[in-house]
């Protein structure tokens, strides 16, 4: 059996009867009932997803997975391919945003090199951080065919899959985060074939392209969908012909993750194209995810209600890299505290409500 199957296997229907006990404790708590809202949530979420009644996070990882894409050659983007190999040498030297935000919030960051177009043991820099997982020197251009064969399709969700077993411990909580330019096409064009709806629908300017640059994006997702012709009820299809390897990388680890029984806050748009693969794969996965935020890319909102995904927060993000999760892991955490650590009525001696 492979990688795959194996994980998909192993992924379990969460016990409900361990909100009802999780949401008895939030109960007992010197506050008023459901006065802490939505972190609340999350702390049921996490007694759920753990199986454990009082749950703990010791450590939290964001995954940046890298990867390029052929169809960047068709002008999608408002930043040339070599971006990509640039933005994760600055990851490996701490000064990208993921970087900033992860230190901010006591977050370690994987990078992992599974698609880029670039040889990284060519330079004179410390490699010690960067995962080397590469399956392609970037994927085909979605215009002109396929992004990935079936072969390279598997091979880029079972690295996923791998690091989610690498790194899985008990109190672990994984953040996803990408980096590709061009990755906002593969990502419309996974939505527009999942859920029916026109590219133009789920489509948006990305990092920031013009009016004229979004048709000419939008004609090159209609076109990459009437030639590759993505059955819409075969997932791994979909991803091969119009995904990329670091959407694939970020299904993977999901999978794993969820075959673990261990929480993902997942990104923005390509970090929930990947968890919408995953969730096209295996629907169960949905209960093992925390939506990190709304992205201004339109597309995303499509994703998020394809799942029944509600974002924590709505900061008009559209950066990437991990950023989101990495604030709303922050929210998931204080949750945690708040059920582990906030006394009840009868440890404080306080009068409960009449």
């Amino acid at each position: 059996m492979g990688l795959l199957d194996n994980a998909l296997d192993n992924i379990e229907k969460i016990d409900e009867s361990l909100f009802v006990k999780a949401q008895e404790r939030l109960d007992s708590l010197t506050k008023p009932r459901g006065s802490l809202g939505r972190l609340e949530e999350f702390a049921r979420q996490m007694v759920a997803i753990t199986g454990e009644l009082r749950p703990v996070i010791n450590k939290k990882i964001i995954f940046t997975f890298a990867g390029d894409h052929g169809v960047a050659d068709e002008g999608v983007s408002a930043f040339p391919k070599e971006v990509t190999p640039q933005m994760v040498i600055n990851f490996l030297q701490g000064g990208a945003g993921i970087n900033v935000l992860a230190r901010h919030g006591g977050v370690e960051v994987v990078v992992v090199d599974i698609g880029v177009d670039f040889d990284f043991g060519s330079l004179d820099i410390d490699l010690s951080k960067l995962k080397s997982k590469k399956v392609v020197n970037g994927t085909g251009n979605i215009r002109k065919g396929p992004a990935m064969t079936p072969e390279e399709t598997i091979r880029s969700i079972e690295v996923g899959i791998e690091l989610a077993g690498e790194y899985a411990s008990e109190g672990i909580i994984f953040g996803t985060g990408e980096m590709g330019i061009a990755n906002t096409t593969p990502s419309s064009a996974l939505i527009s074939a999942f859920s029916g709806r026109r590219p133009v629908e789920v489509t948006g300017h990305g990092t920031g392209i013009t009016d004229e640059a979004f048709a000419h994006k939008v004609k090159v997702i209609e076109d990459a969908l009437a030639l590759n012709k993505p059955n819409n009820k075969d997932p791994l299809d979909v991803l091969g012909k119009v995904g990329g390897t670091e959407i694939a990388g970020i299904t993977g680890l999901i999978l794993g993750a969820a075959a673990r029984r261990l929480p993902v806050v997942i990104d923005g748009f390509i970090s929930t194209a990947g968890a919408l693969v995953a969730y096209e794969l295996c629907p169960t996965v949905k209960d093992y995810l925390f939506a990190a935020h709304r992205s201004v890319e339109k597309g995303h909102e499509v994703m998020l209600d394809h799942m029944g995904l509600r974002p924590i927060v709505d900061l008009d993000l559209r950066l990437g890299e991990g950023t989101g999760a990495a604030i709303a892991m922050g929210l998931v955490e204080a949750g945690l505290k708040i059920y582990n650590e906030m006394a009840t009525f009868g440890d404080a001696g306080v009068s409960e409500e009449a």
